[in-house]
């Protein structure tokens, strides 16, 4: 896989599938199983460090589970995030983007929108592959108010569909929306070239991405409405992930059952 895969696909109408990856052995179940894209997501610091939320991860944090995960994959393309205050400035923003493509990611994922636009530009002019992140911020949760679904009012869905046209505009590569409304999702998707990849956006972005843990039952936290179990119905984490795959690619999850 590679970033002229993702926006075939967008292109062909394949839905994209990711999955949350934080070591090799996992990494490789999903990669041998198909999946299109692996996410080192700074979740880790709920799923592994057990926090209440990612704000507690640190770049050092994800270097290292990046370079854990790049060494299970052979075909997915690789996403690292970008965690917490580590993009304040563009400066630091190209250093810590440059620090994690040296242990193999592939693009980097951080949150926000014309806020970062320095940040944005700088990546782009040096050939640094982005993906942006909009609707629910989880490292602006506590700005936010919680955990709550992002563009429900005419004037907050605006400024989403307009900083997704901002960051296409800035070289972003692919764009995750997460916690919108289903018909927010689908605008956006439809008003940009890039693909869009949905966390409880719905089914009519490009793509797909769950927290592995969640989607295997293994979180037994606080899950939000978009979580499904695929493990339950399965009688090995290969078969969920199977299953998974197949439910996103013939676009039967999200239904409305797990959508805003």
């Amino acid at each position: 896989m590679n970033l002229a895969d993702l926006q075939s696909f967008k292109k062909k109408g394949e839905k994209i599938t990711c999955l949350t990856a934080y070591d090799a052995s996992f990494a490789k179940l999903f990669d041998a199983c198909g999946v299109d894209v692996i996410l080192v997501g700074d979740s880790l610091g709920n799923v592994i460090q057990g926090g209440e939320n990612t704000l507690g991860v640190s770049m050092e944090d994800m270097l290292y589970h990046t370079q854990a995960v790049v060494k299970g994959i052979k075909e997915a393309l690789l996403i690292a995030d970008m965690p917490y205050q580590s993009y304040t400035h563009a400066e630091k923003t190209l250093e810590n983007a440059q620090r994690l493509m040296s242990v193999g990611a592939q693009m980097v994922k951080f949150e926000g929108g014309a806020e970062h636009e320095a940040s944005f530009k700088i990546l782009q002019a040096n050939n640094i592959p982005v993906c942006g992140h909009l609707g629910l911020q989880p490292q602006s949760v506590i700005e936010m108010g919680g955990y709550k679904v992002q563009g429900r009012d005419d004037s907050s869905a605006q400024r989403i569909l307009a900083d997704a046209k901002f960051l296409e505009s800035w070289g972003v590569e692919t764009l995750v929306l997460e916690c919108v409304p289903a018909e927010l999702a689908k605008k956006v998707s439809q008003s940009i070239n890039i693909p869009t990849i949905g966390i409880g956006a719905g089914v009519d972005c490009d793509g797909q991405v769950l927290v592995s843990y969640d989607m295997l039952g293994i979180n037994t936290g606080y899950l939000p409405k978009f979580v499904k179990n695929f493990l339950s119905e399965h009688s090995s984490i290969e078969s969920a992930v199977k299953g998974y795959i197949y439910s996103v690619k013939s676009q039967t999850f999200p239904n409305d059952e797990y959508s805003y």
